[in-house]
């Protein structure tokens, strides 16, 4: 298959701080790969750095061949690319149909509608019109998946899916995951649960200080080599 996201030498700073060093990822069109690591690795930086909210290198970041690094974020959206942020970061003031709408606001055609958004998440049909910080943990969750999907991206970012949320919802939450990759969508999850994040993902990368440290076919990952590179103790992917 062909690479829909190549991202090749990829340096992150804050300031003077490195953040990322030489990180090479790819995600392929349809695929859902997951990126683990303890807190401090680099994930939420990664992400980041793809959506343009942190510079780039020019040629670090391509998206189905061309180059994304270096453009500003709203581009990059228009691009294909959107992000379920860590907190979600919805407008409270705003209701669920109003939240979701605006991330249509970037004109881009494609699978996803406010109905089949709705028809996904059947809850935000029936809290259409509550205030977003009405809503339940996984509730908010599903609001800004939602909102990320109505933007129609080819690659959908989702930063920390799984925190502060009770597992029964975690679990209903990733299954849509099946339907979001059948609309075309591949989709990139920072998750902590090595578990859960081998059980839903195709492939796996692992990040340790900034660096991967080790990747492979999710399946064929064992525990032990997960929980190794987790703490910076590498070994071979299987």
């Amino acid at each position: 298959m062909t690479n829909l996201l190549s991202v090749r030498n990829l340096d992150a700073f804050y300031g003077d701080f490195q953040a990322l060093f030489g990180v090479d990822l790819d995600v392929e069109a349809g695929e859902v790969v997951a990126l683990v690591g303890a807190n401090g690795a680099g994930k939420s930086t990664f992400l980041a750095s793809v959506t343009g909210l942190l510079p780039t290198r020019p040629g670090s970041i391509l998206l189905r061949g061309a180059n994304i690094a270096g453009e500003p974020a709203f581009r990059i959206a228009r691009a294909g690319v959107a992000m379920s942020p860590e907190g979600r970061r919805l407008f409270a003031s705003l209701s669920v149909e109003e939240n979701l709408r605006l991330g249509a606001t970037g004109g881009r055609k494609g699978h996803w509608s406010l109905e089949k958004v709705q028809a996904l998440f059947p809850i935000l049909k029936e809290k259409r019109r509550q205030g977003a910080s009405e809503l339940s943990g996984g509730q908010q969750q599903a609001v800004a998946i939602g909102r990320a999907l109505m933007a129609n991206p080819d690659l959908l970012l989702l930063d920390e899916v799984s925190l502060g949320l009770a597992p029964v919802v975690v679990r209903d939450i990733y299954e849509s995951l099946p339907a979001i990759r059948a609309a075309g969508t591949a989709v990139i999850v920072v998750e902590q649960d090595i578990g859960r994040a081998t059980e839903i993902s195709d492939r796996l990368y692992c990040l340790q200080e900034g660096r991967v440290n080790l990747t492979g076919r999710s399946r064929q990952l064992t525990r032990d080599q997960i929980g190794a590179a987790y703490f910076g103790r590498a070994r071979s992917a299987a």
